[in-house]
């Protein structure tokens, strides 16, 4: 074996580093927006016209009225959390999403009781049991890492 130059050994070591912690960024983003898009796809379950009672029987997702719920649903941007460590959450934002995912008492004096209509974790469930994350994951880190 010829002698091994250890500045374009390290140079090309930390280049791959660089292209990892990207992969894993880009990772981490396209299961995001696949979680937006699940979430917003399983509410749209159930509709009914505003005023009228909800068709959605409890343990179903909540019944689409105005879409506020639905339009709530927002994958973030990945932030770093490590060398090469990356995390990216998709959640809904508008005030009333917790209390339809988890049930509980709502209204005036907590005088209604809304039963759980789980939409967010069941997404999740559903995405990870498919292999869909992963092999979006797979993809995206591949094709920064130049795997691909």
């Amino acid at each position: 074996m010829g002698d091994v130059d250890a500045g374009a050994l390290i140079v090309a070591l930390q280049g791959f580093g660089d292209r990892a912690s990207e992969g894993a960024r880009a990772a981490a983003q396209v299961m995001a927006l696949a979680s937006e898009r699940e979430i917003k796809q399983v509410l749209r379950t159930y509709s009914h016209p505003q005023g009228t009672p909800t068709p959605s029987p409890p343990g179903s997702p909540p019944a689409l009225v105005s879409g506020d719920l639905r339009r709530s649903v927002k994958a973030r941007k990945p932030r770093q959390t490590g060398a090469a460590r990356w995390e990216a959450h998709t959640a809904p934002t508008i005030v009333y999403s917790r209390i339809h995912e988890l049930g509980g008492w709502a209204g005036r004096g907590h005088a209604s009781y809304l039963p759980p209509r789980p939409y967010v974790a069941p997404s999740h469930t559903r995405l990870i049991a498919s292999g869909q994350l992963e092999q979006l994951a797979h993809k995206a880190f591949a094709e920064k890492v130049g795997l691909s």
